[in-house]
């Protein structure tokens, strides 16, 4: 999703094309928050995988996964978290 916040089309973008994989902005500055991308996840995309980017590289990105996997609630079990260098399946 690059850069971005909510809007309604991610729905239709959810409902049409049906990803597996989303990676959604959750740092809470130029781009979505943590509860947010959360929203847009459970509600509206509904991918298998979301992994969550755009935080942590500078002081202004201050969501944090944690943040999104509890806003996600039981939904949660389904985010990858990546570390740098780290791959999906390891």
């Amino acid at each position: 999703m690059g850069d971005t916040g909510a809007f309604g089309d991610m729905k239709l973008i959810g409902e049409m094309y049906k990803p597996d994989v989303v990676l959604i902005p959750i740092g809470n500055h130029f781009v979505m928050s943590p509860e947010a991308a959360a929203m847009v996840v459970r509600d509206m995309i509904k991918p298998r995988y979301p992994i969550p980017i755009h935080f942590g590289t500078i002081p202004q990105l201050r969501g944090t996964p944690a943040e999104c996997r509890a806003a996600l609630g039981s939904s949660a079990g389904m985010l990858l978290q990546l570390d740098p260098g780290q791959k999906a399946d390891s």
